[in-house]
């Protein structure tokens, strides 16, 4: 299955074009595997991320256990477990400029979730010729991925991503994204109401 990637700093890139055989699409609301696609002709390799998957870790914290801690520097979230441990995500970080620190809770949590870009992301996109949808249903090709951890009243989220290579990367509007299947396993393991700790 090959993809067409959109331009940098396109919030819904994994766009399919030019489809020449299809296949059924399907997907699943407890895992994240596609199954058939869409081949083209006029397709762009797909950029490789050299991350390798979740670790548990030792780790030091007087955080308690449940908690999420974003060290944004190491593109690194830690999911804070009892005894000295963690679990370890790669994930995906706010360019410059869309970077931000802080700590609250986690306000809302959402399968398959619907995109809606604030007003502000449909502006600055369009002032640089890339066009948003005021709304996006959940799904594959949705920016936000299989999962989503809603922080605050805040505008950001923890979610999955449609583009696996960005893991590592500063590459979003201020949103933390993780793997796919990670993030499944993530939204499986806190609750409504975890402390959220970005730095």
């Amino acid at each position: 299955m090959r993809f067409l990637i959109a331009p940098a700093g396109m919030a819904a890139a994994a766009m399919l074009a030019y489809p020449v055989h299809a296949e059924p699409i399907t997907f699943s609301s407890d895992t994240f595997q596609i199954i058939g696609g869409i081949s083209s002709e006029a397709t762009t390799p797909v950029r490789r991320s050299n991350y390798r998957g979740k670790e548990i870790v030792d780790f030091q914290t007087q955080l308690a256990p449940g908690t999420i801690l974003i060290r944004t520097k190491e593109r690194k979230l830690y999911y804070i477990l009892p005894e000295g441990r963690a679990i370890s995500y790669g994930i995906g970080v706010g360019r410059e400029g869309f970077t931000w620190s802080g700590t609250d809770k986690v306000s809302r949590k959402a399968e398959w979730p619907d995109w809606v870009p604030p007003k502000e992301m449909i502006e600055r996109e369009a002032d640089r010729g890339n066009y948003l949808p005021v709304r996006m249903l959940g799904g594959p090709d949705n920016p936000l991925g299989a999962r989503a951890l809603y922080i605050g009243t805040t505008l950001y989220r923890i979610h999955g991503t449609n583009q696996p290579w960005s893991i590592g990367q500063s590459v979003s509007s201020g949103c933390i994204r993780l793997m796919n299947e990670e993030v499944i396993d993530l939204y499986n393991r806190v609750d409504v109401g975890a402390t959220v700790v970005v730095e």
